[in-house]
């Protein structure tokens, strides 16, 4: 798993590229994590190259979405593949976030 992330003005972009699975989940959640200090702008995960999502990925996109919901910001979703956005049906998260 790898990350890849810009900061513009109002708007921090991270590129999630490969699988979101447990032990990525670990390995790269801080990394995920540390976007909270943006929460307060818009945060767009962009999952183009995102081949797969666990429920140890879910919880750090919930968590984001918190943090955002509490700074005033909002986290959008972006490019995700039909896996996934069966994963985000079944869970609710369509209705969660904005997903472009």
């Amino acid at each position: 798993m790898k990350i890849n992330t810009k900061r513009l003005e109002d708007t921090v972009t991270a590129e999630l590229i490969g699988r979101l699975d447990t032990p990525a989940s670990l390995e790269v959640g801080n990394d995920l994590l540390i976007l909270q200090n943006d929460a307060d702008k818009t945060i767009v995960l962009d999952c183009t190259a995102l081949e797969y999502i666990s429920s140890s990925g879910l919880r750090i996109f919930l968590t984001l979405r918190k943090a955002a919901n509490q700074k005033g910001g909002k986290v959008v979703v972006k490019n995700i593949n039909d896996n996934i956005r069966s994963v985000f049906m079944m869970t609710g998260f369509l209705n969660l976030f904005e997903i472009i």
